[in-house]
Order: structure tokens, then C-alpha cells, then sequence
């Protein structure tokens, strides 16, 4: 049996690691806090002793607990009982993080391929691969693959260009990352910079018909309908004018966004439309 220690609150360092919890639920940080005014810290957070803290720095980094920690805190208590860990080195102590809240906390798609790649990022990991199956060992190898598809849509998309990207499901994540492997990936952030709806909803909508090319091409045999270098989905043809073609269900649309996407020149576009391609009865 572990020892439990009281540890000071401020001795605690929790940014020690990189976190696989992009931010802590309102409403579920006040049930916590009102359950831990009433009964008391039920579970003790994890901890390890730093081996070489700075002077006047948190002697232990966080392992597991974030949220006990936050609501400790809140609540205005000054020590945390803790298990004092002894992980062989940071890596290790990220994987306990990761088995503990696969277990406690429900952590979306989007933080698990994150945490993939700011442990990279870091230097904690060579690679993607390492990474995952590193920090999800616990997992089977089609939940390993999942999280590691995941990670390459953070990385190709980034957490800057959605406006909650932790609201994605598995399946919609699974989409994107399908549409990036058919290398859409300029198509997909050029099409979440320029849009004016920042929305998630909104966001998605801009997302489906990039989606449903890449899927249906897939279930398309490919015919030689385009020469080399071919098709282009998008044109910056000033600096202020931007077209993006899109698959509709019926058919195709050429969306113009940007401050030079005016009415007249959609006047003018329909003219040379109706140039090159004869006039309309």
C-alpha cells in the first residue's frame, strides 16, 4: 500500500507535463468542488519529486488529478493529499497520466491526438508512433491506430484554426484525417482561414463538402478526366480574391471569398461564364 502524503498546494508544479486536457469543464469543476466541501478529497492525485527543481520552483510535477488539484485550490485549501510516484523518467510519468484519465476523465479525440504531438514536440518521442503506443499501451492496436490518425490532423491543422476543436467527434476526426491522406490537407485550412463562420457548426458545414470529394473519389475508380497536375480545388488569383471548388451533391460550386469577392465581379464572372460557354435562353 502507498504511502499518502499532504503535500502543499504551491509545491505542486501542474504544468509539468504536457496535458492531455485542453481545459477543464465548467460545470463539472463546480460538481467537484461542491462534492469535495461536502465528503472530502475521496482520491488522492499523483505526484513525482523533480529531481533537479529550480530554487523557489514546485518541487513535485503532476502525474494525475488535474481537476482535484484545480478544485483543491478553488476551494482554498492549502495542502492536497497525494501518492508520490517514482517514474523512470518524463515519458513514463505522461503515460500514468494517460492510463489514469482513460480510466477517470472522458478526454476527447482531439486532446489524445494532441497530447501525441506535444510529446513529440517536446522531445519525449522520436516519432507519431512512438508516441502513441507509448502513452496508450493499455489500448488495442485499432484504438492505438485511431489516436495516431488523430495526431496527424493536429498536427496539419493545428489547434488555431477551429474554434473548439475538442467538440469533434471520433467520426468527424476520422473524416478529416481520411480527406489529408488524399492530400487535401492546403484545401482544408485555406477553407477554415478564409471563412468568415467561426462557429463549430459552421466550421463543420465548411469542412463536408472538402470531405465528401475525398470520399467519394475513394469509392470512384479513377478515370483519366484530368491531365497531369491536375484538378486544382482552389486559386489565389490576387491577393485579396480567393476560389475554392466544392463537390454539392448535384454537382459543383466555385465558392469567392475574401475582401475582392464583390457582387460586380460575380457580375462580371457570369459574363465571361456566359462568353465561353454560350449565352443563356
Amino acid at each position: 500500500m502507498h504511502d499518502i502524503h499532504h503535500i502543499p498546494l504551491s509545491d505542486i508544479d501542474a504544468d509539468a507535463l504536457p496535458r492531455d486536457r485542453i481545459s477543464l469543464a465548467p460545470s463539472a469543476l463546480s460538481e467537484l468542488q461542491a462534492s469535495i466541501a461536502s465528503l472530502g478529497l475521496t482520491h488522492p492525485i499523483e505526484v513525482w519529486a523533480k529531481h533537479d527543481p529550480l530554487p523557489d520552483a514546485p518541487r513535485h510535477g503532476l502525474i494525475s488529478g488535474l481537476r482535484r488539484l484545480t478544485a483543491m485550490r478553488a476551494l482554498g485549501h492549502t495542502t492536497i493529499p497525494a501518492f508520490i510516484r517514482a517514474p523512470s523518467d518524463i515519458a513514463e510519468a505522461m503515460t500514468r497520466m494517460v492510463a489514469e484519465n482513460e480510466i477517470r476523465a472522458a478526454i476527447s479525440p482531439w486532446e489524445k491526438g494532441r497530447l501525441v504531438t506535444e510529446a513529440v514536440a517536446e522531445g519525449l518521442f522520436p516519432t507519431f508512433d512512438a508516441a502513441t503506443d507509448s502513452l496508450y499501451r493499455t489500448l488495442d492496436r485499432h484504438r492505438r491506430a485511431r489516436i495516431r490518425a488523430m495526431a496527424d490532423v493536429v498536427a496539419e491543422i493545428g489547434d488555431h484554426l477551429l474554434t473548439s476543436p475538442e467538440t469533434l467527434s471520433q467520426n468527424q476526426i476520422t473524416r478529416i484525417a481520411f480527406a489529408l491522406r488524399a492530400d487535401l490537407g492546403p484545401l482544408i485550412t485555406t477553407a477554415l482561414r478564409t471563412s468568415k463562420q467561426k462557429s463549430p457548426d459552421a466550421q463543420w458545414k465548411t469542412l463536408l463538402p472538402i470531405l465528401l470529394e475525398a470520399e467519394e473519389t475513394a469509392r470512384t475508380p479513377r478515370a483519366p478526366l484530368y491531365r497531369e497536375g491536375r484538378p486544382r480545388r482552389m486559386a489565389q488569383v490576387r491577393s485579396k480574391l480567393h476560389i475554392r471548388r466544392e463537390r454539392t451533391p448535384d454537382g459543383w460550386s466555385l465558392r469567392f471569398t475574401g475582401p475582392e469577392a464583390t457582387g460586380p465581379l460575380m457580375e462580371d464572372i457570369m459574363d465571361r461564364v456566359e462568353g465561353d460557354f454560350g449565352q443563356t435562353r
